[in-house]
């Protein structure tokens, strides 16, 4: 996957995710805060190790990726360009050239390109005849099948069942058995073929033959047409030009001896037995530039030779000619021939710049600078003996339970009431102790200090406005008590000017910064 789907996919994600926490959570406030998150922007947070063998490893994998996208990507594959392979291509071939040959059977015959070229109207395949084997003088009748046909050879009538064709013979067994030759007598085109092959091709002067391949191309994506004949004003820069891989690259007109040769073989030999050539025109067309820059690249192969099998090289194939004799008898000449087959093949594909690969290219390497990363950080984390520190710093653990806790902790409410009594004055009731004889504090006195009954806690809904009328009850019982100490201050007789004691009394510094005497015989009583 390329740089920008996993982008794409990763923020799909990142959505899902917070719609799936809006939807658990409930609520309109909830769904409101989850749109307005959607304008929020995120930005990663990057930890800096300053390990020099990771960074020079990571600088080094940064500089091979880049040299990959810029020298190979774009370069030499293009990666920036949109292509096309499927070439529309025309093919129209012309072979020119004569030749005499001298044969004990037909005696001196001129071959033309009529005559050599099978077949005569130029295609994208064609055949020319090196070699052959003539049967003149063929008529419809009964003859003897040849020695070399092992099916048609015999020793009786018994072994030439009339009716019976001849595998891989020349007709029809009549059921007689000719002793002369040990072969059956069939019926056929009499006499049979020659089977004698000429040591040296017949037609050897075809190596001096010129072949004209005119091709055309099209590559529909882009509307762009090209032939591989050059464009020039020279008009007679066909008829003496020849194809040649210094001097004349993109001349269409071969020479059939150079072909041959360009593959790795002889002509002559060749020639003999025949063979098939391959010719290969491709086309690397690079349409950002001038057309006139789009020639085709000629190459050659032979394609009939097996190099662990030599038996199976070689082209042949008959035909015959027919003619009427006076009397109006159908007689023929049939041929045997030798050649070489010429299979034409194009190949091409064009190119040209298209945003769509180029962000494909760029974000291809993106992902391979990521891949990096990825590794540099599995190095780094777990396979160093530093790892565990690496980890420390890079990875945060979070428990939910914990953080809520702390949480708790921290809120100013909490520590609020942790820090005033336990439970607010409405929760717990005073109880006064009562007056004892001989007490300072007298009629309707208040004890400097009383035990308390706890009635429970209050739920926690109640606790704010509890814990502020608490704060306002002890500060009206603060002031009730030190208006009833002035008095007793006032009134009493055990107090002693200078802060000094009777006996039997206690000096105690009341929250008003003034000393209360307090008999000791009631501080006894209170404390056991």
């Amino acid at each position: 996957m390329s740089a920008g789907g996993l982008a794409a996919a990763a923020a799909c994600l990142s959505v899902l995710s917070v719609f799936l926490t809006r939807a658990h959570s409930g609520g309109m406030a909830g769904w409101g805060l989850f749109f307005v998150s959607l304008l929020n922007y995120k930005t990663e947070k990057y930890v800096i190790a300053e390990n020099r063998r990771i960074g020079i490893l990571f600088r080094l994998y940064q500089l091979a990726v880049l040299g990959y996208i810029i020298g190979w990507v774009f370069v030499v594959r293009k990666g920036y360009q949109e292509r096309e392979e499927a070439v529309q291509t025309s093919v129209i071939t012309k072979l020119k050239g004569v030749t005499l040959t001298n044969s004990s059977e037909t005696g001196l015959h001129l071959w033309s390109a009529e005559d050599y070229v099978i077949p005569p109207n130029g295609e994208q395949v064609f055949f020319i005849v090196t070699n052959y084997i003539e049967t003149p003088n063929q008529r419809l009748g009964f003859c003897s099948e040849s020695s070399k046909v092992p099916s048609g050879r015999c020793l009786s009538d018994d072994d030439c069942v009339e009716g019976e064709t001849v595998t891989a013979g020349h007709g029809i067994k009549t059921g007689l058995c000719i002793n002369s030759t040990g072969t059956c007598e069939i019926n056929a085109w009499c006499p049979v073929e020659y089977s004698k092959r000429p040591s040296e091709p017949l037609l050897s002067d075809a190596e001096n033959f010129t072949i004209y391949i005119k091709n055309f191309i099209r590559f529909p994506k882009f509307e762009f047409s090209k032939s591989n004949v050059l464009e020039t004003s020279d008009d007679s820069y066909l008829k003496r030009c020849s194809y040649d891989r210094e001097m004349h690259p993109y001349c269409p007109i071969f020479r059939l001896g150079d072909l041959v040769s360009w593959t790795g073989h002889d002509f002559q030999d060749m020639a003999v037995k025949g063979g098939s050539v391959g010719v290969l025109i491709e086309w690397n067309c690079d349409l950002d530039k001038d057309s006139s820059r789009c020639n085709p690249q000629y190459s050659f192969t032979r394609l009939d030779m097996n190099l662990n099998n030599s038996v199976t090289s070689g082209y042949n194939f008959r035909y015959a000619r027919y003619f009427k004799d006076q009397n109006g008898e159908t007689y023929r000449t049939l041929y045997k021939v030798y050649g070489i087959r010429f299979d034409i093949m194009i190949n091409g594909q064009a190119g040209k710049f298209n945003i769509v690969p180029t962000l494909i290219a760029i974000g291809s390497g993106v992902a391979l600078l990521g891949a990096g990363a990825f590794a540099c950080d599995m190095i780094l984390l777990y396979m160093m003996n530093t790892s565990s520190f690496y980890r420390e710093r890079k990875f945060e653990i979070i428990n939910f339970k914990t953080e809520r806790l702390d949480t708790e902790r921290r809120d100013p409410r909490n520590q609020l009431q942790r820090k005033g009594s336990a439970t607010p004055s409405k929760w717990r009731k005073p109880t006064p102790l009562p007056p004892q004889r001989g007490s300072l504090l007298g009629r309707g006195g208040v004890p400097p200090f009383h035990a308390t009954q706890d009635s429970g806690t209050p739920p926690m809904s109640l606790r704010p406005k509890l814990q502020s009328q608490s704060i306002i009850s002890r500060s009206r019982h603060t002031a009730n008590r030190a208006d009833r100490a002035r008095q007793i201050t006032r009134s009493g007789p055990g107090l002693v000017a200078g802060g000094g004691t009777k006996s039997g009394t206690d000096v105690h510094l009341s929250s008003t910064g003034m000393t209360v005497g307090v008999p000791t015989s009631l501080r006894d009583a209170h404390l056991d």
